[in-house]
């Protein structure tokens, strides 16, 4: 299987926004809640397309999973220099692809663009509840940084020195 990743268009934002549901739908039948309704839409997600923030993973050309990268996230991460990381968020996988391969080859992309941008750290967040999806942000080399309380969501907070 050969994988690419590239910036989403504007007219991915459907594409995008399918992703994304099907892995909340995934979730929810085992009983958790990812995102809410309305961060799903085309519409909603279009807005941070058009900005260029997320990206698509494409498996022999079928679109497979999708991943959020921004330069800043003073939301879940105020409490830290911005300009020393790149984040991710909504990294999902279509579950036609689940197993592992199309989620490392995205974190192994944003580590390499976080590289090239003279960032020393990629950083991300997940519920604290969620040890299997931890467990693989561990395997892949990520360290716990801490845990917080954002709103309604309580993060662990991660960080890969790609330096």
């Amino acid at each position: 299987m050969t994988v690419s990743i590239r910036q989403a268009k504007l007219d991915d934002s459907p594409t995008v926004a399918d992703i994304l549901s099907e892995a909340a739908r995934w979730l929810e039948q085992s009983g958790k809640v990812m995102w809410r309704d309305g961060e799903l839409t085309a519409e909603s997600v279009a807005v941070d397309v058009g900005a260029g923030l997320f990206h698509l993973a494409e498996a022999d050309r079928e679109a497979a999973g999708t991943i959020k990268f921004q330069l800043e996230d003073k939301v879940f991460w105020p409490d830290i220099r911005q300009e020393e990381s790149a984040f991710v968020h909504r990294l999902a996988v279509r579950r036609k692809f689940a197993g592992g391969v199309i989620s490392v080859a995205m974190l192994q992309w944003a580590a390499e663009r976080a590289r090239g941008l003279q960032r020393r750290y990629l950083r991300l967040d997940c519920e604290a509840s969620r040890p299997r999806l931890r467990a693989f942000y561990e395997g892949f080399g990520f360290r716990h940084h801490s845990d917080r309380q954002v709103g309604p969501y309580f993060v662990s907070r991660y960080q890969y020195a790609v330096g």
